[in-house]
């Protein structure tokens, strides 16, 4: 699959809209205000009703997007929906930031068809024309958190603004809240719901699995303790000062002392041990000795 974006990327990169999650941002605005001016404009005319889509309303499959956050719903905050912004902002640049803008164009863009898809499905079996309307923004942003999480677990947020949590812990809570939708919807008897929330959420559980190797984990770790004997190697007679980093980057040439969050990998597309941080593992050209 990595083989198949890095082909997508040659041929489509130039159309990719760099800073996306700021046009989100300003999209989700849209929606906030409207919702204030008309509450009820959005579910009559623009929410992702499939039924209405059938009968010649095409652009619903865009303007749902332009739902209200939940962060809006029941007369919340203009300051906790400026948090929620902001928040989903931090989220999508860092995203792209890591993996690049193709790359994260393509993870938000799918998102959206696949929520699409999971309405088509649950309209076509439950014949419920209102189907689609659970399938709005809250799976596109859920996979955007779950994907932060998994890319960086050891980043620490401030919840409710005074307890500290790691962004993996935040990861399994989100990831153990899906879980149990769907087996409600499963125990209860609505499996389309359940394997269409499973549909909405595709993207994430591609980004998942695709971005983990194991071969190469395993390449990497021996590759890592090669490289680990032959500084033990050249240290040996001398005293190492406390202190002294053990991973830098080839890039940018932070180390684990310049912040403690920083995760540190080698590319083993790169001929030679070069070790890089999260923020350049993606990013990076690879270093080849032809």
């Amino acid at each position: 699959m990595n083989n198949f974006l890095d082909k997508m990327e040659r041929k489509l990169g130039r159309f990719a809209v760099k800073n996306l999650m700021l046009y989100i941002i300003g999209i989700y605005i849209i929606g906030a205000l409207l919702s204030v001016v008309a509450p009820t404009f959005y579910y009559l005319y623009l929410s992702l009703n499939i039924e209405k889509v059938m009968q010649g309303e095409v652009w619903r499959l865009v303007t749902f997007i332009l739902e209200p956050l939940s962060s809006m719903r029941g007369g919340t905050s203009v300051i906790f929906f400026c948090i929620t912004l902001y928040f989903y902002w931090i989220l999508g640049t860092n995203l792209e930031y890591a993996w690049g803008t193709f790359r994260f164009n393509v993870y938000y863009i799918s998102g959206i068809l696949l929520n699409i898809i999971a309405a088509v499905i649950t309209y076509a079996v439950t014949g419920d024309a209102s189907s689609g309307m659970y399938f709005g923004l809250n799976y596109i942003n859920e996979s955007l958190l779950l994907a932060y999480c998994a890319m960086y677990p050891d980043y620490q947020v401030l919840l409710m603004f005074v307890l500290p949590v790691k962004m993996k812990y935040l990861g399994i809570f989100y990831g153990a809240f899906v879980v149990l939708q769907i087996v409600q919807n499963a125990a209860a008897g609505n499996f389309m719901f359940a394997i269409a929330i499973i549909v909405a959420l595709l993207n994430f559980i591609w980004f998942f699995f695709s971005t983990r190797n194991y071969r190469q984990k395993f390449n990497n770790k021996m590759r890592r303790m090669k490289f680990e004997a032959r500084r033990k190697t050249a240290e040996k007679g001398f005293n190492t000062e406390k202190g002294v980093a053990r991973h830098k980057c080839a890039i940018c040439g932070r180390t684990e002392l310049d912040d403690p969050n920083l995760e540190f990998r080698f590319c083993s597309k790169c001929e030679g041990n070069y070790e890089y941080c999260n923020e350049h593992l993606f990013t990076h050209q690879h270093i080849t000795k032809s």
